[in-house]
């Protein structure tokens, strides 16, 4: 062990990590809780948990991520507010300054892996001097896949801080907290906020950026497996289902948040989930409540009482936007090495705050790409900061945030790859119904469950279907055990006038959105949107 310990203590001085306290080395779960506990970083849940807060940054900071400008990327960024730029001199000084913070400071270094498929596989090193990040990094990433006793040199680093900030005078970031990516080192480093889901989405970003190189397809989706092997994969961002809807007790699952889609098939990025926890149920999603209850659970900004320590998750006093990280293999039905074949059904969700959408309806593979490129949904309350209320939005490939390179990139790889594999694709409102946000209500989950675990039997493929005259994809005329009515939208609003309204309104912010993709895709995937 001490010769492990030299080994990486010779690896972070050549990063320029020198005169470090304690070097905490792939610590198992029991010996971090032990340091989160003695560390007053959290408490422990009268179910074995471990309760942490975020303070401040209780979601992501989209507006504090940047890109540094570097030559062996530069003309593979696709740069904006998206992928702020950042020079490369400033990152050095900044980087500087952080790691002199970091001197003679106890450091929990965590070494994991993303990627499931052998081929693809990245060593992921995490530097930080948080016990609970290391617990969170240990549950999210792939363990177990490399040697114990030798030491690789990772693939790709994060050095995090949470305790440094940064002066934006001097280092030009837009605030104290930072979370900057360096292609070309491979390295990111994070600043001035606890939000361990920055840890998280930095590797995909860079995963997002190298994998196109391969030939690899990176998506922010969840997705799992049936019985005769039938695979599905779920679009969509933060809080429009993909963790609950993926997890199903008839499928296995393949992963909940982030995968490739290669030549062989799907494979999942990551080890673990990352699940949204606010008023989660034992009735309405049984697995994912149960990890909620199991030892090596990190649980974020859930309210836990100061004396039982039971949990209340249906609380918001912190966030809206609680969350439970745990290990895949805490779920009783996953598929045990997290990869699959080409996907028969691709599902994009969309929580449609206008309530206009209807529950399901299916798209060509020309209407894939435009509303892959679309990305469109609400941004619900607490997964980025200011966020209180849903707000409509658009965001390519359900996950622009995190994706470096051109959206036109990853569309374009989907059309490839729907085309080949003959997938089948579908957009599922996961939003509201009976009018807009305040007025209607949210899609039942059950209807939801229904309509999903109908697609997935193939039983949509050849119930009768409408074109709806202004979206113009097909919608079923009725599903099963379902309500008439919530298929026909306008039918569900008191006022069918101001439907048509709202209607128009977002066919019109599809159209204004699209402009920015149009001149970089083919005449038919332009002419596959809204009618306007």
């Amino acid at each position: 062990m001490n010769r492990m310990i030299d080994a990486l203590r010779n690896q972070l001085a050549n990063q320029g990590l020198q005169e470090t306290g304690r070097l905490l080395h792939n610590l198992p779960p029991a010996l971090l809780y032990e340091e989160i506990v003695r560390r007053q970083e959290g408490c422990i849940t009268n179910n074995g948990a471990v309760v942490v807060q975020t303070g401040r940054y209780t979601g992501r900071s989209p507006n504090d991520r940047f890109v540094v400008d570097e030559p062996s990327s530069r003309h593979q960024v696709a740069w904006g507010r998206v992928n702020q730029p950042f020079d490369e001199e400033r990152y050095m000084r900044l980087r500087s300054r952080m790691l002199a913070y970091l001197q003679r400071r106890d450091l929990f270094v965590q070494d994991v892996c993303a990627c499931h498929h052998p081929q693809h596989r990245r060593r992921v090193r995490l530097v930080t001097e948080l016990a609970w990040h290391a617990l969170f990094a240990r549950n999210l990433f792939i363990n177990g896949s490399m040697p114990r006793d030798t030491l690789a040199i990772p693939d790709l680093n994060i050095i995090a801080a949470p305790h440094f900030a940064a002066d934006p005078k001097q280092d030009g970031t837009n605030s104290e907290a930072f979370i900057i990516l360096h292609p070309g080192r491979r390295e990111v480093l994070i600043g001035a906020t606890h939000y361990a889901g920055e840890n998280k989405k930095s590797i995909f970003s860079m995963l997002n950026y190298l994998l196109p190189q391969e030939g690899v397809l990176p998506m922010h989706c969840s997705a799992n497996v049936g019985e005769r092997g039938n695979v599905a994969i779920f679009f969509g961002l933060s809080g429009t289902g993909k963790t609950t809807l993926s997890t199903d007790v008839h499928r296995r699952m393949i992963g909940d948040d982030e995968h490739g889609w290669g030549p062989q098939g799907v494979f999942n990025f990551e080890g673990g989930c990352y699940a949204k926890a606010i008023r989660l149920s034992a009735q309405a999603e049984p697995e994912i409540w149960a990890c909620t209850r199991r030892f090596g659970t990190v649980l974020e900004n859930v309210v836990c009482h100061p004396e039982t320590r039971e949990l209340d998750l249906d609380s918001e006093a912190l966030t809206e936007n609680t969350r439970a990280a745990y290990p895949l293999a805490f779920l009783d039905n996953i598929q045990p090495d997290s990869q699959g074949g080409h996907p028969e059904h691709v599902i994009m969700l969309t929580a449609d705050a206008f309530g206009v959408l209807p529950p399901v309806a299916r798209l060509t593979p020309d209407q894939a790409m435009y509303h892959f490129l679309s990305g469109y949904t609400a941004k619900l309350a607490g997964t980025e900061r200011g966020i209180k209320d849903p707000v409509a939005s658009f965001s390519s490939c359900f996950g622009e945030p995190f994706m470096v390179q051109d959206p036109t990139v990853y569309a374009t790889m989907l059309g490839e790859r729907l085309a080949q594999h003959g997938s089948r694709c579908w957009l599922v409102n996961t939003g509201w119904t009976g009018g807009p946000f305040g007025e209607g209500s949210r899609m039942p989950i059950q209807e939801t469950r229904n309509i999903v675990n109908r697609i997935l039997a193939n039983e949509l493929d050849t119930i009768p279907t409408r074109e709806d005259s202004l979206f113009r994809f097909q919608v079923p005329l009725a599903i099963p055990a379902m309500s008439s009515n919530l298929m026909q939208p306008r039918q569900t609003w008191r006022d069918g006038e101001a439907y048509d309204y709202q209607a128009r309104q977002l066919a019109k912010r599809f159209a204004d959105n699209f402009t920015r993709h149009a001149s970089k895709v083919s005449l038919a995937v332009r002419e596959s949107g809204p009618s306007v």
